[in-house]
């Protein structure tokens, strides 16, 4: 049986030498990364990685780059695509690879994009300003966009709004590349849901609250068209304490699914939850601090032997064993320099 082997991308902002996306050869043995080859993009603030699997897109200054994925796990630029607007903070694809969701944080625009058969970007299909006014007036004056997600039978886009404290879902008209809102998920005030991710099978939300470090869980169904959703459960992550200022940020899942994780700024830990895949529900494993400065991103290897913790404000990438038995990480060795990290991404390299 041939050996697994991946690559790692990191996303960074550039200061230096431009080179916003770095790709680094992943040790699964020894939880380590070694630096192969770096990509000239400017303020990489996000990627994603395409279903099947071929192409990777990132976000960079005034719009959204494509690349080909080469059999050594390399990039190879196919193009660049305005978004008509300020640089986006998210994005995501359809399940069918059809669609680029880009989501805006600076100025609450949701762009829809069409992907071409050879993975570049083409024209834009859609294109929606979130309105209205929310309660915080040093940050959460206006709509924030910080995700925009695809339910798994590629029906509804959930868009996570910080700034108005709510998750607005879109009918996706999938021909014509539009959308069209039927439904508000509403989080408590002053919360921020910053990230939505979705159970391996479709049937569950997760919903991550920067502000108020808490996680909700809902049940989703499509009944006739009518999107339901119900929820299950409201986990913290951490307890509010007088003096503190902590804030979410990274939010995924291990690869087989069985681990939730995410991490806290302020704190500069992170959390993993237990995932019970027939209930939806999370219970705690562990939370633990990660020795740098604002974990921006954080990941589980896939082989869920080790964790690595971008670490934005410290410029760095930090590694620990994790025991999820056992409920422990312990540091792996010396931390890697990396300017102002912002995403990290495992991607498995074909066999063939």
């Amino acid at each position: 049986m041939a050996e697994e082997k991946y690559v790692a991308y990191v996303s960074t902002y550039t200061r230096g030498d431009g080179h916003g996306i770095r790709v680094y050869d992943v040790d699964m043995e020894a939880g380590r990364f070694i630096e192969k080859d770096k990509v000239q993009i400017t303020n990489s603030s996000y990627l994603t990685l395409s279903h099947n699997g071929k192409y990777l897109y990132s976000i960079t200054d005034f719009g959204v780059e494509a690349y080909a994925i080469m059999e050594d796990g390399n990039l190879d630029l196919l193009n660049f695509a305005p978004i008509n607007g300020m640089r986006g903070c998210y994005l995501s694809t359809d399940y069918k690879d059809e669609y680029l969701f880009v989501a805006g944080y600076h100025d609450g625009k949701l762009t829809v994009l069409r992907l071409k058969e050879d993975g570049s970007i083409g024209e834009i299909t859609d294109e929606i300003f979130h309105k209205g006014l929310g309660s915080i007036a040093e940050r959460n004056f206006r709509p924030h966009i910080n995700c925009a997600r695809m339910t798994h039978d590629n029906r509804y886009l959930l868009v996570a709004d910080q700034g108005m404290d709510h998750v607005n879902v879109y009918d996706f008209d999938a021909k014509r590349g539009k959308v069209k809102l039927v439904d508000i998920i509403r989080s408590e005030m002053e919360s921020a849901p910053r990230h939505v991710k979705i159970s391996q099978d479709g049937r569950f939300i997760y919903i991550l609250h920067e502000l108020k470090c808490y996680i909700d869980v809902y049940t989703y169904e499509n009944n006739d068209d009518d999107p339901c959703f119900e929820k299950i459960q409201s986990i913290m992550l951490v307890e509010p304490t007088k003096g503190t200022n902590n804030c979410a940020s990274a939010f995924s899942f291990s690869a087989d699914y069985n681990y939730l994780l995410s991490s806290i700024a302020g704190q500069n830990s992170v959390i993993v939850f237990n995932v019970d895949k027939e209930t939806g529900l999370l219970t705690k494993n562990f939370c633990l601090p990660v020795s740098g400065e604002y974990p921006k991103d954080a990941d589980i290897f896939p082989n869920n032997k080790y964790i690595v913790s971008l670490n934005h404000e410290s410029n760095e990438m930090t590694f620990f064993r994790a025991d999820f038995e056992a409920g422990t990480m312990v540091m792996n060795g010396p931390a890697i320099s990396v300017e102002v990290p912002n995403r990290i991404l495992f991607h498995k390299l074909s066999t063939n």
